[in-house]
């Protein structure tokens, strides 16, 4: 009886897991597939998953061509490597001075972290885009990196994973000669791989799709990222051609899905496991 409950159980998690997996999943399988169509299959009534003519070619050369996509990507390359890059910089020896180091007003300190993680971005929008218009960032990289350089996240994760790590192994750094910041780099950092690991993803997925702040931050096209070079396939005159659309959406998507599969291992035991097994 014991063996049927635990059967049971097991069943009825992994049925639940496999229905919200494919609620997931559902809409990229249906983006790919809209992909593959040509137009007046797209708008048909009836459903097929499969394309009965295949309109692939075409519709990922003009998501290539219709658009410099290419240049968007790279666009978005380099803002979400340099915002990674500043992040890991400032976010590190804040989380380890928050974690290993004791002076007053630490406590505070990271209660306002925890709170700030409970604030939208949408809302520091405006004054973000006072601040850019009055240093003169507005249309520049500069305005797509500024605003995340601190990640309150970053601050929480790497603070919960040195906490992990035991203070000995601090004190015979110190007693080595090492200054603190030192221990961060060399000592802390590297023994926090899979967290380091864990928050890129997050870092890299949310800024690669973050459309509302590029929205508001740049106007020209060569400054654009993946999300908002999108828009180019909407036209208020001729509407929207999804198949290009879609075929770009699939392109822009695919690196984030395949980063992914190659860190899902360490992204998850980031979040799961200490500095020390």
């Amino acid at each position: 009886m014991k063996r049927f409950r635990f059967s049971l159980r097991t069943v009825s998690r992994h049925g639940f897991l496999a229905i919200t997996t494919a609620f997931v999943v559902a809409p990229f399988i249906w983006m790919v597939s809209l992909s593959l169509k040509p137009p007046e299959e797209i708008f048909q009534g009836s459903f097929s998953l499969l394309p009965q003519s295949w309109h692939a070619t075409q519709n990922y050369s003009r998501a290539m061509t219709a658009s410099p996509l290419p240049r968007f990507m790279l666009n978005g390359v380099l803002i979400c490597t340099i915002i990674l890059a500043l992040q890991i910089l400032v976010c590190a020896p804040i989380a380890y001075a928050l974690a290993k180091l004791k002076f007053p007003g630490r406590h505070v300190l990271f209660t306002l972290v925890l709170v700030s993680l409970l604030i939208p971005s949408q809302v520091l929008a405006l004054p973000l885009f006072i601040l850019a218009y009055q240093l003169g960032l507005l249309n520049t990289y500069a305005a797509l990196v500024f605003p995340f350089i601190v990640s309150p996240f970053g601050i929480f994760l790497f603070r919960q994973f040195f906490n992990t790590i035991p203070d000995d192994i601090v004190h015979a750094a110190r007693l080595d000669g090492m200054s603190e910041l030192t221990i961060v780099w060399r000592i802390m950092l590297p023994m926090a791989i899979p967290a380091l690991i864990a928050f890129s993803v997050f870092s890299v997925v949310g800024h690669w799709n973050d459309l509302f702040w590029p929205l508001i931050a740049v106007r020209s096209q060569e400054l654009m990222p993946p999300p908002l070079g999108l828009m180019a396939f909407r036209n208020e005159d001729t509407g929207i051609d999804y198949g290009p659309l879609m075929a770009g959406s699939t392109i822009v998507v695919a690196p984030l899905v395949i980063v992914f599969v190659f860190a899902q291992r360490w992204f998850i035991e980031g979040l799961t496991s200490g500095g020390l097994k």
